[in-house]
């Protein structure tokens, strides 16, 4: 007599051989499909780069700094967001400006929480590489 759990092994075991079975087939067709399709670091830099600068990067809580760019790819208007880590999630502040005429951007912010902060900025899909920003 079949247990549940003998029954469960079973048909496991024809599902496993079944999805064996088709995956030789696709095989090709998504090797091909990989192939065509770029990888997202590939269509990334590709597309759109952006940089960030501060200045200065160390300040007293509620001094300003102001932080400057540039963009390769990405499209004169396009809106470009303040963000920084919170732990291990990046939190977009309330400060944003628009990529102008020669590809830069500039902004400035203040900073009330005391300690490094990790920021960059991101426009759409395209993000900045971190930099820091020391506040005593």
């Amino acid at each position: 007599m079949a247990t549940p759990r003998r029954i469960a092994r079973i048909a496991a075991a024809g599902a496993l051989s079944a999805a064996l079975l088709t995956a030789g087939g696709l095989a090709t067709a998504s090797t091909a499909a990989a192939a065509a399709t770029p990888t997202p670091s590939a269509s990334r830099s590709a597309a759109g780069e952006i940089t960030l600068k501060a200045a200065p990067t160390e300040v007293k809580a509620g001094e300003k700094v102001t932080f400057t760019g540039r963009s390769k790819g990405l499209p004169i208007g396009t809106k470009v967001v303040l963000q920084h880590k919170n732990g291990s999630k990046w939190t977009t502040l309330h400060v944003n400006t628009l990529i102008k005429k020669g590809s830069s951007f500039s902004f400035e912010n203040t900073f009330k929480d005391k300690g490094k902060q990790e920021l960059r900025v991101s426009a759409g899909d395209w993000t900045s590489p971190s930099m820091t920003v020391t506040v005593h």
